[in-house]
């Protein structure tokens, strides 16, 4: 059969406008938004897409100033990651206005970050979502105001929450972790970037479910973090952001939501993680990995961290019907080997989100058991001493140990203080102190000072004795 010019013409015609049109829209669309619409793509390939361009950060110093307060809160769960405050201002055991005073209140991006705390300066990971940026404010202690802010550009959802990351701040240094596994580190006073760098792009990280929820930490002159991916953890140099060593990964667990704990044991620091496949304690040394195991970490979804206690013990818990396992090291002609000491169900204890406290020898949790989600002490061998019944209960909010007492926090933003004692359960005081909702993130407490959170406002309360006075302000803003 022979084609007459106008049937080949029609289709040829079609065609070339059909490609255009496609050509047109693919200009036109969002690359996140085609990114995250393809089948079977996770996070971490949106990620690596998006953030192949330079990240370049900008500075904007504020009118705040610090304030000269003792004591610090410098990193997730506090100086000694324990999750209990050491300084030595006496705490109120009543509030007898019926609630605590508040010092000042700020708006903050939707999230779960926490602050840390250091030399008057209050720092906090927030989302910038008019800008579309990653935002790390330094706030004065005193009354909130903002120090300054130094943010970098990059596209985050709503997925439950944005910003959800603790930074951790030394005498020189602050350093943090943004949702999409950016991480930078400043001059812990003017703001000044030293670096920013992305783990997805330069050590294969996967951006884990919710977002990153790993709180990073200082040990000296270097940053550590868990980025999974090409290697298991890796040490940075603060000033020169240089590779000082890294762990190798080689069952290739990825980044949890779960945070790095350093630990000493048989005369060794360590620092231990728990990845998605299993659980490791690396050298602070060199990054020798010393020990391993999969008795814990095979798990659906790891939020809480390991809670270090004595003798050679860690306990890990999780939510979603997982429970928690103590875990017992042991030390034989230079090597050391994890092994289960015993597991408990989630009836027993399991913590969706929060890590449980070791004080004197008992652990202090809010568990998951049918949804009651009370506070609970334990033993070291497991056994339940006490429970805060069905009608105190606590949702996925966050607590703290302070001057014998115990801070727990509902997920509205009812703070309870109760003694932190293997007696009972025995509460002293209660009040409504956020309005708003999702109250999860993690407490700092400083100088009388409890900073909290709900899922846009965070407040500074006043739960001292007798609060210290802020003292002077302190005019060092140069600005990098």
């Amino acid at each position: 059969m022979r084609l007459t010019p106008l049937a080949v013409l029609i289709p040829a015609c079609f065609l070339i406008l059909s490609s255009m049109a496609l050509l047109c829209w693919l200009t036109m669309i969002d690359v996140d938004d085609l990114q995250a619409r393809l089948p079977n793509s996770g996070l971490s390939r949106t990620t690596a897409v998006a953030e192949t361009r330079p990240l370049i950060g900008t500075f904007v110093a504020g009118p705040g100033r610090p304030a000269e307060l003792p004591g610090a809160w410098p990193q997730f769960r506090g100086e000694h990651s324990d999750g209990i405050a050491h300084d030595t201002v006496p705490l109120a055991r009543s509030w007898p206005s019926g609630t605590p005073v508040v010092l000042w209140s700020i708006e903050l991006g939707e999230g779960y970050a926490g602050a840390a705390v250091r030399d008057g300066r209050v720092y906090v990971l927030d989302y910038d979502e008019k800008k579309k940026a990653d935002a790390l404010r330094c706030l004065s202690l005193a009354d909130g105001q903002e120090i300054w802010r130094y943010s970098y550009p990059v596209a985050v959802k709503r997925n439950h929450g944005m910003s959800r990351t603790i930074p951790a701040v030394s005498d020189k240094y602050v350093v943090a972790l943004g949702p999409k596994c950016h991480i930078m580190c400043l001059d812990a006073k003017t703001g000044e970037c030293y670096w920013l760098k992305d783990l997805v792009r330069e050590f294969g990280a996967t951006v884990p479910l919710w977002y990153a929820g790993q709180c990073p930490l200082i040990d000296g002159e270097r940053a550590i973090f868990a980025p999974g991916g090409d290697a298991l953890m890796i040490a940075l140099d603060c000033r020169s952001g240089k590779l000082v060593w890294q762990s190798p990964n080689p069952s290739g667990w990825k980044m949890t939501h779960s945070s790095i704990m350093p630990m000493e044991f048989a005369g060794q620091k360590m620092f231990v993680y728990c990845g998605k496949g299993g659980m490791a304690g690396v050298s602070a040394e060199d990054g020798t990995r010393l020990w391993d195991t999969t008795a814990w970490g095979q798990i659906q979804i790891t939020c809480p961290s390991p809670t270090i206690l004595t003798e050679g013990r860690l306990f890990c818990a999780a939510g979603y019907e997982s429970g928690s396992v103590m875990l017992q090291l042991e030390e034989k002609d230079g090597r050391i080997t994890a092994h289960e000491r015993f597991r408990l169900g989630p009836r027993q204890f399991g913590s969706t989100q929060q890590t449980p406290i070791f004080h004197e020898d008992y652990l202090y949790g809010v568990r998951d058991r049918e949804r009651h989600e009370n506070l609970v002490c334990l033993d070291l061998d497991g056994n339940e001493i006490w429970n805060s019944g069905p009608d105190a209960t606590f949702g996925l909010g966050p607590y703290l140990v302070a001057d014998g007492l115990l801070f727990v926090l509902d997920d509205s933003g009812l703070l309870t203080l109760a003694e932190a004692t293997p007696s009972g359960y025995k509460p002293l005081a209660q009040a409504q102190v956020l309005e708003g909702h999702d109250a999860w993130a993690p407490m700092a407490l400083v100088a009388g000072r409890l900073l909290l959170r709900d899922f846009t406002r965070m407040v500074c309360l006043d739960v001292a004795e007798s609060l210290p006075a802020a003292g002077p302000m302190i005019d060092d803003r140069k600005g990098p």
